[in-house]
């Protein structure tokens, strides 16, 4: 489980495809605290996506990608030097600062609109309308893997303000208009849609 609080950024060393799936070797950020701890098995999120650690060289590592995780994210379109938003697994006992975020990815959203106010940005993105059922102004989301607040929900867009921090020490500050995100919603919206429909219809009554 991670909470969309982005550590850093890594860098992509090298993509190495074969039949059903990608090996993505990736340069830990460079002020990463505690790099050394990283062991093989540990669950890591590039972009919002979880990944297990199957190889370490150094302060590198490499992921394996399968077919699924391919088509319904932006790490198939990842070139050698890209940079991906890193976080670890969150620990017991450690800050939630963010919100409860699994790393599994719903779906591709893309960059509809990007308007400055001050320093101020705001992002507007198009996804499924399917997810927007799942959002509620003021709620969470994550895009590529960074916890933000709901600004505006549309029947199939939804806005997000971004504050010059988080366009500094993400990649949202080097996305552009038509560009693809990683896309997860909070996992409450997904439970309650899930549930309401079987007690809709009940009554409250004792």
């Amino acid at each position: 489980m991670f909470t969309g609080l982005v550590e850093g950024l890594g860098s992509v060393v090298s993509l190495t495809p074969d039949a059903v799936s990608l090996t993505l070797k990736i340069a830990a950020p460079t002020d990463l605290p505690e790099v050394e701890t990283v062991r093989l098995g540990d669950s890591i999120a590039l972009n919002g996506c979880c990944l297990t650690v199957i190889a370490i060289d150094g302060h590198s590592w490499s992921f394996q990608a399968g077919s699924e995780t391919l088509s319904r994210t932006n790490l198939g379109r990842l070139q050698v030097g890209d940079v991906v938003n890193v976080e670890r697994s969150v620990q017991v006992g450690s800050r939630l600062g963010g919100h409860f975020v699994q790393g599994h990815v719903d779906a591709l959203g893309r960059v509809d609109a990007i308007d400055a106010e001050g320093e101020w940005v705001f992002m507007t993105f198009s996804v499924p309308a399917a997810l927007t059922r799942q959002m509620v102004e003021k709620g969470s989301i994550t895009v590529d893997g960074v916890s933000l607040t709901l600004v505006k929900v549309t029947a199939d867009t939804f806005q997000i303000a971004l504050i010059p921090h988080t366009l500094q020490v993400t990649t949202l500050g080097r996305r552009a208009v038509g560009d693809p995100v990683n896309i997860e919603t909070d996992i409450l919206g997904k439970y309650i849609e899930k549930l309401l429909p079987q007690y809709s219809g009940a009554s409250t009554v004792q």
